[in-house]
């Protein structure tokens, strides 16, 4: 059985920090590629950070570069989202995908909600 739980999320006070965790099972972790999507409401879900499984090149989209990093720890089945300096538009519920194309495979965890607001 498939699982993606996400944890971290909360209120943080702009110019904070918190670090988002997603804990995989069920499927072979390193192989798959990594991403954190977001969305914001009355907003379309968008791509935050991927990182492939093997190789490639870790992207992030232009309104977070400098500012979050994605991590994997294949041997915890973990991914993580650092995330710093965060502004009152990072408020979103934050998503973890784990994608594998050649098997079709495309898996989402429930979301965890993100609140940067003074």
């Amino acid at each position: 059985q498939v699982q993606l739980v996400e944890s971290g999320g909360g209120l943080v006070q702009p110019g904070g920090s918190l670090r988002l965790s997603c804990a995989a099972s069920g499927f072979t972790f390193s192989s798959y590629a990594m991403s954190w999507y977001r969305q914001a409401p009355g907003k379309e879900r968008e791509l935050v950070a991927r990182m492939p499984g093997v190789g490639g090149i870790t992207t992030y989209a232009e309104s977070v570069k400098g500012r979050f990093a994605i991590a994997r720890d294949n041997a915890k089945s973990t991914v993580y989202l650092q995330m710093n300096s965060l502004k009152p538009e990072d408020t979103a519920v934050y998503s973890c995908n784990a994608r594998r194309i050649i098997v079709n495979h495309d898996f989402w965890g429930q979301g965890t909600q993100v609140t940067v607001s003074s």
